[in-house]
């Protein structure tokens, strides 16, 4: 398997999904702005989205997918069938157990995470209305480690596209027939995670891989690899919680600073998200089957390669996006959300959180490289070891940088929470000889922070010729000329590298 080639696919998906959710979420801003209503359906939507992380996605995936490509590899179709029937059963009923408990007990989880938001009956009702995604959720995670233990990616990165289509179709369509238009969203959420799991079954049964539920919640706990998942489960739920749990406080935090925190530190990761996963994400779901079948077979020098191969890459784009989208950063959010009621004010505070994320950027991203090392070898008590560290210095961060950043003093202490993050996952990788870097990094880097540095002062130069906010009325132009600028940033970045000898060639890497 050519590993750029399916980068690249992966890639072109995830960017739909994200240019899809910049629409909706320009579209969001556009009919609620950044309100106490917009702060609520926010709210609502991380407690779910929150769990969803930690029990479906996050945890579930890093300890079964390395369990279930043992078990392809070793065991053969049928035994991975097996597995995959009796690991469905359980997460699906314990979601829909936790789903019923969240349900009754929303108002105390509202109360929790943020006590100072003022539309709290509005996050209560929404929150009861998303808390099914789990649910959903669950299933389309186990979907997506069956089908990219198959090598067949694009579905699972596809998926996410249809909640941002069901979200797009209620601002536009549904908001204005409710009492409460913000309900709209929840609505979509509802809906949307009905169709996420709906496109996961044909690609199941194609693979032969659809699973068997049973009525009995108890069927398949006797299984010994449902008990090595979920023994895995346990430390990873804790690794993922990390930066969720860190999450939670910022945004308790941000709902007792001025109205609209939250809704600023929002739209600023929404931006922050579109490279974590058109390239973390992506490099993290191609390399934790790879590493694992490195692992089963036993190719120590193929494991270090892959994540060479998968660090340089890193480096290479993770860097000028960072650059990129901190001097850009009032353009984009000018560019993306100012319309309607999204005023001037509200989109230069939601530019200074942005600039404080990309402090780390490079940091989150390496995350989603470098832990999959580990979740390969079915190690994951040191990720956990490490993310409780980050946790603790991530809100000793916030008392330092909040009482003189305010919303953006919460993004920069996740950012550098990510860097040391990254740094101690490095570390752990070569302590333990797992990874062993190739030669050539020292000038590697030199050439890239020539090249960032290039294109940064094209960029700077570039966006003090408009002036972004005074284009609010004139969207299209608006648009066509961030466009035009990113694509001259990226022409320097990248003939800056080629005259430096870089080649596409030399990033390509065959899976064995």
């Amino acid at each position: 398997m050519n590993l750029l080639k399916t980068l690249s696919a992966i890639s072109s998906m995830t960017m739909l999904s994200r240019i899809t959710g910049l629409l909706r979420e320009t579209l969001i801003a556009r009919a609620f702005g950044a309100g106490g209503m917009t702060d609520a359906y926010i709210v609502a939507f991380r407690i779910p989205n929150l769990l969803r992380r930690l029990f479906a996605e996050g945890a579930f995936s890093q300890a079964f997918v390395p369990i279930l490509a043992e078990y392809k590899n070793k065991q053969g179709h049928d035994a991975s069938k097996r597995l995959t029937d009796h690991v469905a059963n359980t997460l699906v009923w314990a979601t829909l157990l936790v789903t019923g408990i969240g349900i009754i007990a929303s108002p105390l989880f509202i109360y929790l995470i943020a006590s100072g938001l003022e539309e709290f009956d509005a996050a209560v009702w929404m929150t009861r209305l998303m808390f099914p995604y789990i649910a959903f959720m669950a299933f389309v995670a186990l979907a997506g480690g069956v089908l990219n233990t198959w090598r067949e990616f694009k579905i699972p990165a596809f998926t996410p596209v249809l909640l941002n289509i069901a979200s797009i179709l209620a601002s536009l369509f549904l908001q204005q027939h409710l009492d409460k238009p913000i309900y709209a969203m929840a609505i979509a959420v509802f809906v949307g995670g009905v169709l996420q799991v709906a496109i996961q079954i044909p690609a199941l049964i194609k693979i032969g891989m659809l699973p068997t539920l049973s009525w009995n919640p108890l069927a398949g706990m006797g299984d010994p690899g449902v008990r090595r998942v979920l023994k895995k489960m346990g430390p990873a739920v804790f690794a993922v919680s990390a930066a969720q749990i860190s999450l939670m406080i910022n945004t308790s935090i941000a709902s007792r600073l001025v109205e609209g925190s939250i809704s600023w530190l929002s739209y600023a990761d929404r931006l922050m998200e579109f490279p974590t996963a058109l390239l973390g994400v992506a490099l993290g779901t191609i390399l934790l089957p790879s590493l694992s079948k490195a692992q089963a077979d036993d190719d120590q020098a193929e494991y270090s390669g892959l994540l060479d191969w998968g660090l340089r890459l890193t480096f290479l784009l993770a860097l000028p996006a960072a650059v990129g989208m901190a001097v850009l950063a009032k353009p984009m959010i000018a560019t993306l959300f100012h319309y309607g009621a999204f005023t001037d004010a509200d989109a230069a505070a939601s530019a200074r959180p942005l600039i404080a994320y990309c402090a780390g950027l490079l940091g989150i991203i390496l995350v989603k490289t470098l832990a999959p090392a580990f979740y390969a070898q079915q190690n994951i008590r040191t990720p956990v070891r490490i993310a409780m560290v980050v946790l603790a210095a991530t809100q000793l961060m916030n008392l330092l940088f909040v009482p003189y950043l305010q919303v953006a003093g919460l993004a920069l202490s996740i950012g550098l929470g990510a860097c040391l993050n990254a740094a101690l996952l490095y570390i752990g990788l070569r302590k333990r000889a797992i990874y062993q870097p190739l030669p050539g990094w020292p000038s590697f880097c030199v050439k890239l922070l020539l090249a960032c540095a290039l294109m940064g002062g094209a960029a700077w130069l570039g966006a003090r010729q408009i002036d972004w906010l005074g284009l609010q009325h004139h969207a299209f132009l608006r648009l066509g000329a961030l466009l035009l600028l990113i694509g001259a940033c990226a022409g320097v970045y990248f003939a800056a590298l080629l005259a430096m000898g870089f080649r596409v060639r030399d990033f390509k890497r065959i899976a064995r």
